[in-house]
């Protein structure tokens, strides 16, 4: 069957109805009910409890308590890399954007404005730019964390469809991550702008950043605007910055000649939290 065809159904689901139901469920606290409901989580996508920082099923009382658990102090040590990996996910892709174009899969491009939320000023900051898109699947780690220190100066609430992004769909919808809901994260660093945008998805119940809490719900249908400029909030290297209420996708956008890949990143392959992920462009005149 065909990536196209597979994805057919998605256009006829429920997606919005199907995201606040899974939402009450990963909230309710329900005791015995909400530890069967993790320890059939868990066994079904051999989540490693091993690294959270409490391996005891029991002591959570709601899904969404488990699923954002925190990790080991020790479990996700981070390279001496100018950026390193935010999330524990898997490459979908990564590469340069071709003046405004992002790679999502063969025969699949979308636009920065696009994913941006309709700001062509902003998307022209990383005209031929680099790009990573990091997927998370249901057993990765769900925090999300910073890949290099950084100054959010403004967040963008983009409504948009509720699509999957697991691999299949992001070679059967085109435009998929530019379509979805979307959080975009501005952030100013010691080298120049960068992007980090938490795309939502089926049952992504909502999505939290540190310095605004949860950011969805509420669901309004228009674009919300935060402008931190004058307040601004300062995040290390490795810091927490967000998380996702159930699984989804992480797009980080840098500008043009600001990032030299870790040559060991190869589309599809598993990442993790705290690794190599780059270099400053400039590291390849040292």
């Amino acid at each position: 069957m065909s990536d196209r065809r597979a994805v057919l159904p998605q256009y006829l689901l429920p997606k919005q109805a199907l995201t606040r139901f899974a939402g009450l469920v990963a909230s309710f606290h329900g005791g015995a009910f909400t530890t069967r409901l993790i320890r059939w989580f868990v066994g079904r996508y051999k989540v490693n409890m091993a690294e959270a920082a409490d391996p005891d099923i029991r002591n959570y009382s709601s899904f969404n308590e488990f699923f954002t658990r925190p990790l080991k102090l020790d479990a996700r040590p981070l390279a001496k890399a100018d950026l390193v990996c935010p999330v524990d996910g898997a490459i979908s892709q990564f590469g340069q954007i071709r003046r405004d174009q992002i790679f999502q899969a063969k025969g699949h491009h979308y636009s920065t404005t696009a994913l941006l939320g309709g700001d062509a000023a902003l998307a022209a900051r990383f005209e031929d730019g680099f790009f990573a898109t990091l997927y998370l699947s249901p057993r990765d780690y769900h925090r999300i964390h910073m890949p290099c220190a950084g100054r959010v100066t403004r967040m963008v609430y983009v409504p948009g469809a509720l699509f999957s992004v697991n691999p299949t769909t992001a070679r059967g919808v085109p435009g998929l991550f530019a379509r979805n809901e979307r959080v975009v994260c501005l952030f100013e660093s010691a080298r120049g702008p960068f992007v980090l945008v938490l795309v939502g998805a089926t049952i992504v119940g909502s999505m939290a950043t540190v310095w605004h809490g949860v950011v969805n719900p509420p669901r309004s249908g228009r674009v919300r605007e935060w402008d931190y400029r004058d307040k601004p909030v300062e995040l290390e290297q490795g810091q927490e910055m967000g998380r996702f209420l159930l699984g989804s996708t992480v797009v980080l956008l840098f500008p043009k000649g600001s990032t030299r890949f870790n040559p060991l990143w190869a589309t599809q392959r598993a990442v993790r939290l705290g690794e190599a992920m780059g270099e400053h462009g400039d590291a390849l005149h040292h």
